[in-house]
């Protein structure tokens, strides 16, 4: 008779901690962009952890990578865990890494101690969720759900000018033992723990995050042009200064958008000024702003108050003004039947856990698109990712691996959920 499988933790963490040294930065953290050198050696170091176990590993044409313990059923949709191993530039060691290895650490718990499901349980790590080195990030979740277009982006060019079909094709040559399969497969559920990426459950003191759903995400160019003029002789009756109705537009939108609504988000991340000269009145200005909001009508409503305020902005003074949206992600919700299992895993093993909204998109929202999905956040000190000090605790990745265990136990043996 075999017995309950166990996350072996010991296990758990020094593989975090290995792969961690795959592209290790200085500061502690990692610099392993996707499709490149580091990327692959991560991928290759996972897939000969998976052949050791006799787990069969797989890929398709985008690089996701695939490791699957067979069920005892194995024409029945699988059940997916994963995550992502790429990294941003500067990126910690947590985000991406701990749901890939947590879910590749639930695989070895249940080969331990020989337990039968029903249904094969596949490991997935997406290729480039991150869109650090290539743009769109999600690619592999996109291409799997039939919404990227793998042809279109091989002429992409990364960060350090890089063509992505040479890269992508370098990357699957790296891994031959990885049979090919078509982009795209029938899945049962899908489920990818990962770091919050924010203060919220570490202020709580509540170690799981039951996430419902991702807010939407919407990213807006906005280009003020008035008339270049020299600094010293042109009063402000003449002048027709972009920089003065941006930041006019920016500090009255930073007044009116988020303390109206603690759900709302906007961030103003890039700024381009030309020509760029210390003594002369600027003749464009440039900027981006990300808006992001749980709701979509409500994401439409303030996209609706940027436009206002920047012609109202740009009538004052003088200067023209152009809004363009460059990306449009809608508010996805988990399904429900998924997070209630996750809570019901919670309540077995005795663990606390609150219900969270995602302010950040994952490849868990696409995927949610084709199969029923959710996600379990573990607290991350200070809410800090994307950064080298990134730092989740032992016990969490603990408590966020046993809740994985159970929850793809359940999702194993139990029945057949619908698909969106």
């Amino acid at each position: 008779m075999t017995s309950y499988p166990k996350i072996n933790a010991r296990r758990l963490l020094q593989r975090i901690a290995d792969f961690a040294t795959i592209g290790a930065t200085p500061a502690g953290g990692v610099n392993r962009q996707a499709l490149s050198i580091g990327d692959r050696t991560a991928r290759r170091r996972l897939a000969e952890l998976a052949v050791a176990r006799g787990f069969n590993v797989h890929q398709d044409a985008i690089a996701n990578l695939f490791i699957r313990r067979e069920g005892r059923d194995p024409s029945s949709p699988p059940v997916l865990i994963g995550s992502h191993l790429d990294s941003q530039p500067t990126g910690g060691r947590f985000d991406g890494a701990l749901g890939t290895l947590s879910a590749f650490e639930v695989l070895e718990a249940l080969e331990d101690t020989g337990v039968d499901t029903e249904r094969s349980v596949e490991v997935v790590s997406w290729t480039n969720e991150e869109g650090s080195r290539f743009s769109p990030g999600c690619m592999g979740s996109m291409a799997f759900i039939g919404a990227g277009d793998i042809a279109g982006w091989q002429d992409t060019r990364g960060t350090d000018g890089a063509r992505l079909g040479d890269e992508l094709a370098a990357t699957l040559k790296a891994l031959p033992e990885a049979r090919m399969r078509p982009v795209g497969h029938a899945v049962s559920a899908f489920v990818e723990v990962h770091i919050e990426q924010g203060p919220v459950l570490e202020r709580a003191g509540i170690p799981i995050g039951l996430v419902t759903g991702v807010q939407g995400t919407r990213w807006l160019v906005v280009s003020f042009s008035g008339e270049a003029a020299h600094a010293g002789t042109t009063p402000l009756e003449f002048r027709k200064d972009p920089m003065a109705a941006a930041v006019a537009a920016i500090a009255q939108l930073q007044l009116v958008v988020m303390p109206a609504d603690p759900m709302a988000r906007l961030t103003v991340g890039r700024m381009s000024v030309e020509p760029s000269s210390v003594n002369v009145i600027p003749s464009r200005v440039t900027f981006t702003i990300d808006i992001r909001h749980p709701q979509e009508d409500v994401l439409s409503s303030i996209e609706a108050q940027i436009d206002a305020e920047c012609r109202a902005s740009a009538t004052h003074h003088m200067v023209e003004v152009h809004i363009e949206k460059h990306f449009d992600l809608a508010p996805g919700k988990f399904d429900v039947a998924i997070v209630d299992v996750i809570d019901n895993a919670c309540e077995r093993l005795g663990v606390s856990n609150m219900k969270l909204v995602s302010g950040a998109f994952h490849d868990a929202l696409f995927v949610s698109k084709v199969a029923p999905t959710a996600m379990i956040f573990v607290p991350c000190r200070d809410g800090i990712s994307h950064n080298e000090a990134e730092f989740v605790t032992s016990e969490h990745i603990e408590i966020g691996a046993k809740v994985l265990l159970e929850t793809a136990l359940s999702l194993a043996r139990g029945p057949i959920l619908n698909a969106p």
